[in-house]
């Protein structure tokens, strides 16, 4: 219903305007808003299958299951979720509640369910109108995998001394040279595809593996299924993104540049919101997936609670740039509450379902609204139009429509005057129903308090409105009548 709610109030604010909506019949990547779960820490649906389970101990199962997040499509939906992406769920050695110790990649670990789950959870997703996306590992297998075994697949293997994130330490490399490597992980690929009707794969850590191997691998996946989305996970460093984009059929890479600069400038009020843009320009102006909290790193929440801000605050901030400017917005679960946590033991634990914040969440279905609605906010070319002090305006054009997005993350009110607007315009808020107006000079001043963000269309400065207001009016004392008539009648009866 909220989510009802908040649309319709976008489209009424698209009539009066005049504005046109468009709505795409098939969602390319852009206008994803995706919504990271690690399937052991996010809801527990089934309590039996809770043998392993030991909450008290962060290196041991703690019960979340594929039923667990069945139980919370309606919520993933009320925020604006359009796709889910599942941490690994092949069967693991024992304790291997993050996915990456697979001893069996063509079955489901027993503590998330079955197939049969998998199945019904992506049926009733997509229900909801949410894809389902699984992240498949092609680098790592156990150490106890049975190819370790098998005297036939000693090539299969290679050679690493990383140990860090912890789980690495149990895992052997596959060798993504060897052409019988590359030829079990397609066929492997294609058996998940036909067993589900999943609707792509996460690739996990696409910056260890030889873009000779990416390239393959996923041109293959595409012949079979040109709609099916891949997406690459970043463990160590996307210093090779573009090389990847620009080689493989790879449709969004997680962009660790601005994860990195979206995460510092908005932990702190009066830190200049242009930081950001400056480090997208630096990039290459790459987009991807954009993400502020990591399940290996100090919470968002916790990192901006040490500086005092407030978390309504500062996530208004935050969602605002990451879901106004170019790339996929990518959140991690508990976002929307919001959850905190120190370390990566607790930004890991459980989602405390029962806690939260109502207006965060209202807030998130209200700027997911505001993307999907406008396809210039997915699209449209982006530039810096002006900053003061902490706070700075953006611009986003797409054919004949412009939208600007202004966010002002210091302590004190600033303004930014906005030119090249065309004369007898004004502009007309979303997130706090701001209006501007042409001033004397031509210009078009725009003004926020302290730690607000504004997004505004443009549109012919209607003036006052005398005929809504009229009616508004006319309903108020229509009212007062009716009260008045209905005492009088009461009096009488008496």
């Amino acid at each position: 219903m909220k989510k009802v709610l908040g649309l319709g109030i976008i489209v009424l604010f698209l009539l009066i305007n005049n504005e046109t909506v468009v709505f795409a019949d098939e969602m390319q990547i852009q206008e994803e808003i995706i919504y990271n779960i690690l399937v052991d820490r996010y809801n527990n649906g089934d309590y039996q299958r809770d043998e392993q389970v030991d909450i008290d101990n962060p290196t041991s199962y703690h019960g979340g299951d594929l039923q667990g997040i069945i139980a919370k499509l309606d919520v993933l939906e009320e925020i604006g979720v359009t796709m889910i992406s599942l941490s690994p769920l092949m069967a693991n050695a024992e304790g291997g509640y993050h996915g990456y110790w697979i001893e069996d990649f063509y079955s489901i670990e027993e503590q998330f369910g079955t197939m049969d789950d998998l199945n019904q959870l992506i049926k009733e997703a997509h229900d909801h109108g949410i894809k389902v996306v699984l992240e498949f590992v092609t680098n790592y297998v156990a150490s106890s995998h049975p190819f370790l075994e098998d005297a036939g697949k000693k090539d299969w293997m290679t050679e690493s001394t990383e140990i860090s994130p912890d789980w690495m330490a149990d895992v052997a490399v596959l060798n993504l040279e060897n052409p019988d490597v590359v030829a079990y992980l397609v066929d492997l690929a294609e058996y998940w595809m036909e067993e589900t009707e999943l609707d792509g794969f996460k690739l996990q850590a696409v910056d260890q593996a030889p873009i000779s191997f990416l390239e393959q691998f996923t041109t293959q996946l595409k012949a079979m299924r040109p709609d099916f989305y891949l997406l690459g996970d970043i463990l160590f460093t996307d210093e090779n993104n573009s090389q990847m984009m620009g080689k493989t059929e790879l449709d969004a890479i997680e962009n660790q540049v601005l994860h990195d600069a979206m995460s510092d400038v908005f932990a702190q009020q009066d830190q200049s919101v242009e930081d950001i843009y400056n480090r997208w320009e630096s990039n290459g102006k790459q987009d991807g997936l954009l993400y502020i909290d990591d399940f290996y790193e100090e919470r968002f929440t916790q990192k901006f609670a040490a500086n005092g801000r407030n978390a309504l605050t500062a996530w208004k901030l935050a969602l605002t740039y990451m879901y106004t400017t170019p790339g996929t917005p990518t959140l991690l679960q508990g976002t929307e509450l919001p959850m905190y946590g120190a370390n990566a033991a607790e930004s890991q634990r459980l989602v405390p379902f029962n806690s939260g914040d109502s207006k965060l969440k209202e807030f998130h279905d209200r700027i997911s609204s505001l993307r999907s609605q406008f396809p210039v906010l997915q699209y449209g070319d982006f530039s810096l139009v002006g900053s003061s002090d902490s706070m700075s305006v953006f611009k986003r054009t797409l054919d004949d429509v412009t939208m600007y997005i202004a966010i002002n993350n210091g302590s004190e009110s600033a303004y930014v005057d906005i030119a090249g607007i065309d004369p007898g315009m004004q502009l007309t808020g979303y997130l706090g129903d701001n209006l501007v107006r042409e001033s004397e000079n031509g210009e078009y001043r725009i003004g926020l308090a302290r730690e607000s963000a504004e997004v505004y269309s443009i549109g012919p400065d209607t003036g006052v409105n005398w005929a809504f207001i009229s009616f508004v009016i006319g309903i108020f004392l229509l009212f007062v009548a009716s009260i008045i008539y209905l005492s009088w009648r009461g009096k009488r009866r008496k």
